[in-house]
């Protein structure tokens, strides 16, 4: 898997990714309906780059991309450790492949931060990655914002989070 920083030429095959269904089934509302939305979502991650020197790659497979993911700066108070691949890359390791070289770049950048992953609880998968990558679970509660009123939001890091650490997650 090769992993870069994202292009401008890589909106179509982003948005083909982000808009599937399929790979928001543990959180459909969050699926990208326009290419408008993956266009600003797109704008983010370039400035991720621009700003911290370091954000989410595309993953690709012989050219094609297969996925996005990687650590990105939020709220200058921790790493957040995200990704999302095209349902014929999933189940592969590649997640867990993107998870470790995010993980050692953001501690090369950053190394002040923590690495922090959220997800829903029911997201089993993701949680498997989270501590495969050796990060451990520092919170379980509800997940604010989420259309789903009894959603449960699990917060996994590489270190203990300070109190203000954790609150800058639940934003």
């Amino acid at each position: 898997m090769q992993l870069d920083a994202p292009r401008e030429a890589d909106l179509e095959d982003l948005h083909r990714i982000y808009s599937d269904a399929r790979t928001w089934t543990h959180l459909p509302s969050g699926r990208f309906a326009d290419l408008a939305t993956t266009r600003s979502a797109l704008d983010r991650w370039l400035e991720d780059w621009t700003v911290h020197g370091l954000g989410a790659w595309v993953a690709r497979e012989g050219g094609v991309v297969v996925g996005h993911g990687g650590c990105a700066v939020r709220q200058d108070a921790f790493w957040n450790l995200g990704y999302r691949f095209a349902p014929e890359a999933q189940e592969r390791g590649l997640a867990t492949e993107l998870s470790q070289a995010a993980i050692t770049a953001a501690r090369e950048a950053r190394p002040e931060l923590p690495v922090v992953a959220y997800l829903l609880e029911h997201n089993a998968a993701s949680a498997v990655v989270a501590e495969k990558v050796g990060l451990i679970l520092r919170h379980r509660g509800p997940d604010a914002g989420n259309p789903d009123p009894s959603a449960v939001r699990l917060v996994y890091s590489d270190r203990e989070l300070s109190d203000q650490e954790l609150a800058a997650t639940m934003r």
